[in-house]
């Protein structure tokens, strides 16, 4: 560590583990949506963080891409200068890549003073070693324009047989991906005016890739085997070599853009291609003055880099091509992470057309952000395209994290957090001598299956597999869950206080676990459960070899230590409903230019309705036409009044688990009836069985029966549970209640329905009124359940939703 100006910063240690990290630069004309967001800034963040639980010497180095066409463009497109575009845009995405927790080391633009030196120096050592070449090529030429026309600003059909995409540009087409020049395009116009170009003549300078290609050769292979290169990555590279490398031209007629320090070719600027990456180099000598103990040190270094598909060959061919030219000891890429599309419900994201979720978008929802990071990650496109879509996000939060994740750790902490007689007043409790971790056998194998997991991870996360080191992290979640409900702590708190000892302190030892293992992919998680265990993030977030914490995570049971007061838990994670997805997906259906127009539409139509525009000749109708319409509407669909329920005092006589299903129960409840009726209940995870025996509940017996894996379910039994699902405990009559008797709402009066029909969906559109109020009491809206021997009550959940 270092401070230089006030600021802290890391350079390499002799003997350690040195780690150069960077993303592929965003570009900077743009939003950034979430396939851009998982392509770069976030795998890299992932692999950054990990390496830093480790114990590595790590940065992190990432900035805007400023120059270029595309920043020209879109200046004339908002009628601005390219400065005003990079300063607005630069500011939008480092907005964005704070909100998602991205932890760069230095977050710069390729715009400084720092690029035009480094850029002008690598190019004066390339062209004193003669690796450069002037050549004559046709450009096209925009004569309504008056000037020659850079590679965004063409557009046409791709030349590509099969492809012959009709809006091709003029470097790359965005359909099949090849790289162009404007000159291959069929029909060419220009994107400014429209009209079609000619082709002139224009001299500039060329990187000899030719002559560079034994160096490359020897370079990528081997590399690419050292360094573990994606097989994406391989594969692009190796086409590019067997189609034969050809000068590339490295100068372009713009103005925005790093000047040539040429005499001939002072009015050119660099191409991007060439400039951009070069951009690593000097945002890190923004970060640090010593920035070649970074970058010119291959025998203590490691460089990585993340990047999407398109960008590959920049990488593995151009920017190492450019290195090596220099005759300098530069550090070359070690290895290489590329990921593939991301796509968006029904077709691809994207910044030009404003299709999909942005970094914006994301922020500006209810969803928090290690939500959408688990998402993103989870579907990261490792090996082939994904797809985003909504109904998967919901189903991996509600599945995965809510009743998964969040069930395991707020049930550990709850139950230590419960008082003595019930628990462990907050305290983790310490193991006593006449039981011991070696000797129960349940204890045991959940340390070899955590131990086996662990180095998993560690061989998963090394080879930059993150999507496999995520699904491993949560594995042991899961096995958390199993050792919970096989160990049946609630009983051992009874029967066996010491052994319930050890498994609790072993199942907070896995909370703790988890939360690092976790914290590169949910850093804002991380934190919350560090602080509901009242440990510091900054003195206990570690997964170092040196420190021996990979020993001791093997032996969660010593984990914590015993005394220690842990905080107050909370829920983690909240149900994502039917209704906000399909608000959502709605929400951001079409592109960008569609929202707007639906959003004014509807400004429009609620300005209608407040100026109250009357219908036809704007006389009312009248009263007695009204009140026969209200009558008929009433007779043909009665008005959904909580009286159409049909809610009884029920006694559960048996219960017992589905034959078929591990998280459902089978109960035979008395409602009053010659027989009982068969319900099946999903509160296996929630209420241990015998819990479940001779005991009064709430049941809604006029719901039209549904078959549960088998077994036909002829009512439901009411319950309560909290924000995150992770606690559901039974609404409970007084004990007294008559079984069979009607559970009433004082005020309201009516007979129920003999079966709700479910396309009227009554049952839905009361229960969102049905809670557990600050006293307990279970109510609809502020009115109490009731029977004749009191009111229904839940045991400890305040402000639950009753479902």
């Amino acid at each position: 560590m270092k401070e230089e100006n006030g600021k802290v910063t890391k350079l390499p240690i002799e003997g350690k583990r040195n780690i150069l990290i960077t993303s592929a630069l965003p570009y900077v004309n743009n939003v950034p949506h979430l396939g851009n967001i998982i392509g770069c800034v976030l795998s890299a963040d992932v692999f950054a963080r990990y390496c830093r639980l480790r114990g590595y010497n790590a940065i992190y180095i990432c900035g805007t891409d400023e120059y270029g066409t595309a920043t020209e463009t879109k200046a004339l497109e908002e009628n601005c200068s390219p400065k005003e575009i990079c300063d607005k845009y630069h500011a939008i995405h480092k907005e964005v890549y704070d909100w998602f927790n991205i932890s760069f080391d230095e977050f710069g633009r390729t715009s400084s003073p720092n690029q035009t030196e480094v850029c002008q120096a690598i190019f004066k050592r390339l062209f004193d070693n003669n690796w450069l070449s002037e050549n004559t090529m046709q450009q096209l030429y925009c004569d309504t324009c008056e000037k020659f026309l850079a590679d965004r600003l063409v557009e046409g059909n791709c030349p590509t047989p099969g492809c012959e995409y009709d809006s091709a540009r003029g470097d790359q087409c965005e359909k099949c991906g090849k790289l162009l020049n404007p000159t291959e395009l069929k029909d060419p116009r220009c994107k400014v005016c429209q009209k079609s170009p000619r082709i002139r003549d224009t001299d500039h300078l060329f990187l000899e890739l030719p002559l560079l290609k034994d160096r490359l050769e020897k370079y990528i292979n081997e590399m690419s085997v050292v360094g573990l290169w994606s097989q994406n990555a391989i594969q692009t590279t190796n086409s590019w070599l067997r189609e034969g490398l050809r000068q590339r031209c490295i100068t372009r007629d713009l103005k925005w853009g790093v000047p040539v320090p040429h005499e001939k070719y002072s009015d050119k600027v660099f191409y991007v291609w060439f400039d951009a990456p070069i951009g690593y180099v000097s945002i890190t000598s923004c970060y640090t003055p010593e920035w070649e103990k970074w970058w010119k040190n291959p025998e203590n270094v490691e460089l990585y880099q993340f990047m999407g598909k398109d960008n590959v060959p920049f990488h593995t061919v151009m920017f190492p091509s450019t290195l090596l030219g220099t005759g300098e000891n530069w550090n070359l890429m070690k290895t290489i992470s590329v990921t593939e599309y991301l796509n968006y419900e029904a077709g691809k994201f994207s910044k030009s057309k404003g299709i999909g979720v942005f970094g914006n978008d994301a922020k500006d929802t209810s969803i928090p952000v290690e939500v959408w990071r688990y998402y993103l990650l989870t579907n990261r496109p490792e090996v082939s395209d994904t797809l985003f879509t909504w109904p998967d996000l919901q189903a991996k939060l509600n599945s995965e994290l809510l009743n998964n994740l969040g069930n395991f750790i707020n049930r550990v902490l709850s139950f230590i957090v419960k008082p003595e007689g019930q628990g462990y007043g907050s305290i983790i409790p310490a193991i006593p001598d006449d039981v011991s971790a070696d000797s129960h056998e349940l204890t045991k194998k959940l340390a070899n299956d955590v131990s086996a997991y662990l180095d998993q991870y560690i061989e998963a996360m090394e080879k930059v597999k993150l999507k496999q080191g995520l699904k491993i992290a949560m594995s042991i979640s899961s096995e958390g869950n199993r050792y919970l409900q096989e160990a049946e702590f609630w009983r051992l708190y009874k029967d066996n206080k010491s052994l319930c000892s050890l498994v609790m302190k072993t199942a907070v030892g896995i909370v703790y676990l988890l939360a690092c293992l976790l914290e590169p992919f949910m850093p804002s998680l991380t934190l919350e459960v560090f602080r509901q265990l009242n440990l510091s993030a900054e003195t206990h977030l570690s997964l170092s070899d040196e420190k021996g914490d990979i020993d001791s995570a093997k032996r969660p049971w010593e984990i914590i230590s015993a005394g220690h007061k842990i905080g107050i838990p909370q829920p983690l994670f909240r149900e994502l409903k039917d209704e906000e997805v399909e608000f959502y997906r709605e929400k951001f259906a079409g592109s960008q230019a569609d929202r707007s127009v639906r959003a004014e539409a509807f400004k429009v139509a609620e300005q209608l309705k407040k100026t109250k525009v009357s219908v036809g000749s704007g006389k009312k109708k009248s009263s007695a036409n009204s009140s026969n319409e209200a009558k008929n509407k009433a007779v043909a669909e009665p008005d959904i009044s909580i009286t159409r329920l049909d809610i009884r005092v029920g006694l559960i006589k048996k219960a017992q688990k589905h034959p078929d299903a591990d998280a459902l129960y089978v109960e035979e409840i008395d409602v009053g009836e010659e027989q009982p009726r068969t319900v099946v209940s999903g509160l296996v995870k929630y209420i241990p069985l015998d819990e479940m025996q001779n005991r009064k509940v709430c049941v809604l017996c006029n719901l039209k029966p549904a078959t549960m894996r088998g077994i036909k379910s002829h009512a439901m039994v009411l319950a309560a549970s909290n924000d995150d699902h992770s606690k559901v405990e039974l609404v409970e009559p007084p004990t007294d209640a008559v079984v069979g008797e009607r559970v009433t709402f004082p005020g309201h009066e009516g007979n129920p329905d003999e079966v709700l029909n479910p396309k009227k969906k009554v049952w839905e559109t009361l229960q969102v009124d049905l809670h557990s109020n600050e006293e307990l009491v279970a109510c609809y809206k502020d009115v109490p359940l009731t029977t004749s021997a009191g009111i229904c009550k839940v045991s400890s959940i305040r402000g639950g939703s009753i479902k």
